[in-house]
């Protein structure tokens, strides 16, 4: 079996995480490459048994890069009472968000982090020089066959390289520091195999999103999936990155491309400049080589990672023939549309901005695509286009081909390199009734700017082609024919059914019961963003009451007054009954979308499904999940207009408070009853509280239960 261990600093408990047991798989079993990564980061397993999707897992990973949330992170970890970090070479600071904000609060909160770093040896990278996963792979701490994760939502960035990456969450991060180690369950695994070879002025970029666009029905929800296919060599590591980066927004919790010789080609090439790079900054009495892109290191990573064995069993595999793609366009405000370019195009839709910032496509080669573009020419009246760097290193790159300062003199605006417009923070912003195509990897509703702007994503190319034309379109020598792409979808390869929801033991201290009104959010996909805005996100000193009055701002501006009215209404034993659609949460790491909620007197959601990182923010802070796919339907039936979630309600409401209806849910018998005018104790089955949940919700979220747990 496998025993979670127990640091001298803060230790973690050794129940199955909420699972029933399970046996592990045999020795001769064999693996995906993902399953074989996490093998080699995965603690407490007993020598010879395989790790297999599906298992709970202590997991010690290479990594942990936090960003402007270091803030928060830092004073999680204090909380804990630990006053040192298990390993100062695990973690990595990269302030990369709010680099545009100079103001006295932010400057003060990157002192303090940096201070932090300094006394701690800590690695870190200042606001300017970069995004935190660009510095990641720049600078080669996620390497092939490494596990390294983020408490950021882009860690799947790192499989562009063959890195397992996935995200974490800032509780996470406190408890890595503190232990090294952070609770794992090894998702379903999807094999996406790439084929043929795309066609000149066709991308990584729209690869991504016509994956999304086109498997848009969670095949790949809460996956981790594994490309591979003949398309996969004629791809870029660039493009690579930027379908990785993205496989977040498709659903997925990692992406991960195989090594071949391209990969090996590009390390070669990485690992000389940065050589360069590290000799021409260090003093002249330390080591001229880089700590980390070393040939020997870089080489042993090469060889060390690991392949699929034949037979390794998948959910499910997926296939994309590259050479029927054309140029696509996500959006507007969905990651979930994708169409054809040329469809666009014909409809000569405005734009008022345009974007060439963000993690997902701002690299080298993004910004010289750009340049080919408008190189000698001036952008569309009224079109601002802002660019900038996903790293110093990428902008020294871009200034010292001529592709920067053609971009400026074609108008762009320049931005200091980091997230900024990408996660709404800084000048730039859509604003109300504007219309924006990017390059970055999000077009949530609200996420760029105002609620009520619309925002599509695209290549780098067709970003500054549309902002030299003046409406969404291509550069002047890409034409195409609108087609459908080729795609397939195999049933799946494993025998593995999901178990039917059982009684569950009731831990001393947790609720058998949980009940009170009805509250219906007739929506699938609603973002972190739409539950709580980005530009609140890295305000620290924000009070839970405060939290409360913007829960939902960008999804229902009346969600919070409605929340408050029901509070000052119900029994002093009950909760606001919150029932969503599916995939709820899904989009970045922030955990105030859960807090948000809690605060605002939500003891439970209930789902269809939930979003990954979601589900970790929404454990770790003690507010409860429920899924129960038959009660979203039956409710989506009754109040969803035209039957059918994403419209509101029959009267044009976003939130539905049906007057007399009311939820209970026994968590012993993992049972939800639905009462209301219309029925009578109507019973639901749903997933079962684990152990493991309710021992977390018992100590008021992770941070208390791992300094009980220290305390033992």
């Amino acid at each position: 079996m496998i025993v979670s261990s127990r640091s001298i600093i803060c230790r973690f408990s050794q129940h199955n995480w909420g699972r029933a047991h399970r046996f592990y798989a045999v020795v001769s079993s064999p693996q995906t490459r993902i399953e074989k990564i996490v093998q080699k980061y995965a603690i407490g397993v007993e020598p010879g048994v395989k790790v297999k999707a599906g298992d709970y897992l202590m997991i010690e990973p290479a990594h942990v890069m936090t960003h402007d949330n270091t803030g928060p992170v830092i004073s999680k970890f204090l909380s804990l009472s630990c006053s040192k970090l298990k390993n100062p070479r695990q973690p990595v600071f990269a302030l990369d968000h709010d680099v545009q904000n100079k103001s006295d609060t932010n400057v003060r909160k990157y002192a303090r982090i940096e201070a932090f770093a300094r006394e701690h040896d800590v690695d870190f990278y200042p606001a300017g020089r970069g995004i935190g996963h660009q510095i990641m792979v720049e600078e080669g701490y996620a390497l092939p066959g490494k596990m390294v994760v983020a408490s950021d939502s882009h860690s799947n960035h790192y499989g562009g390289v063959g890195c397992l990456g996935t995200a974490i969450v800032r509780t996470d991060a406190a408890g890595i520091w503190a232990t090294g180690k952070f609770w794992w369950q090894i998702p379903r695994i999807v094999s996406v195999s790439l084929e043929g070879q795309l066609r000149p002025g066709v991308t990584g970029k729209d690869v991504i999103v016509a994956l999304a666009g086109l498997f848009n029905r969670d095949e790949v929800l809460n996956a981790a999936i594994e490309f591979g296919g003949s398309g996969v060599q004629h791809l870029t590591i660039d493009e690579r990155l930027t379908i990785a980066n993205m496989t977040t927004e498709w659903g997925a919790v990692a992406g991960v491309f195989p090594v071949d010789e391209r990969l090996r080609d590009w390390y070669r090439r990485m690992t000389r400049a940065a050589s360069l790079r590290h000799a021409a900054s260090i003093a002249s009495d330390e080591s001229m080589e880089h700590p980390r892109l070393q040939e020997t290191i870089v080489d042993r990573a090469l060889q060390e990672s690991p392949e699929a064995d034949i037979g390794a069993m998948y959910a499910s595999r997926l296939s994309l023939d590259l050479e029927t793609l054309v140029p696509h366009v996500s959006g507007p405000n969905s990651v979930k549309i994708a169409t054809p370019l040329p469809d666009l195009t014909a409809q000569r839709i405005p734009i008022n901005k345009a974007y060439l910032v963000s993690c997902t496509n701002s690299r080298a080669s993004d910004i010289a695509a750009a340049a080919t573009v408008l190189r000698g020419k001036k952008l569309a009246p009224n079109v601002e286009f802002y660019i900038a760097a996903a790293s110093s290193v990428v902008q020294q790159d871009a200034e010292s081909a001529g592709d920067w300062q053609a971009l400026v003199d074609a108008g762009a605006k320049t931005l200091p390199a980091g997230c900024g417009p990408c996660i709404g923070l800084g000048i730039g912003l859509l604003e109300k009734g504007e219309v924006g195509i990017s390059a970055t990897n999000r077009n949530y509703k609200g996420r760029m700017g105002h609620p009520e702007a619309l925002a599509y994503l695209a290549s780098p190319a067709v970003v500054a082609a549309s902002a030299l034309n003046g409406y969404i379109s291509g550069p002047a020598d890409s034409l195409f024919e609108s087609v459908s792409p080729r795609f397939r979808i195999e049933a799946s390869t494993s025998s593995q059914t999901p178990a039917a929801p059982s009684s569950a033991k009731i831990l001393s201290g947790f609720p058998r019961r949980f009940g009170g009104p009805l509250v219906y959010v007739p929506q699938d996909n609603l973002t972190t963003d739409g539950m709580y805005p980005g530009k609140y996100t890295y305000q620290d000193d924000i009070t839970p009451e405060r939290q409360a009055e913007v829960a939902m701002e960008n999804y229902d501006p009346n969600f919070a007054g409605v929340a408050r009215d029901l509070r000052a209404n119900i029994d002093k034993d009950e909760g606001i009954m919150l029932v969503a659609g599916y995939n709820f949460g899904t989009g970045s790491s922030r955990e105030q979308a859960a807090t948000a909620l809690k605060h605002a007197g939500i003891p439970v959601v209930i789902g269809g499904s939930f979003g990954d990182i979601y589900k970790r923010n929404s454990i770790n802070n003690g507010l409860i999940l429920i899924e129960c796919p038959e009660l979203v339907n039956d409710l989506t039936r009754r109040f969803a207009k035209g039957g059918v979630r994403g419209q509101g309600s029959n009267d044009g409401r976003l939130t539905v408070v049906p007057p007399g209806w009311h939820i209970e849910i026994d968590v012993a018998e993992s049972c939800v009853t639905l009462t209301g005018p219309e029925t009578q104790d109507q019973k639901y089955p749903c997933a079962t509280v684990g152990a493991s949940v309710q021992e977390i919700w018992v100590h008021g979220g992770l941070e208390g239960f791992i300094r009980a747990s220290a305390q033992v």
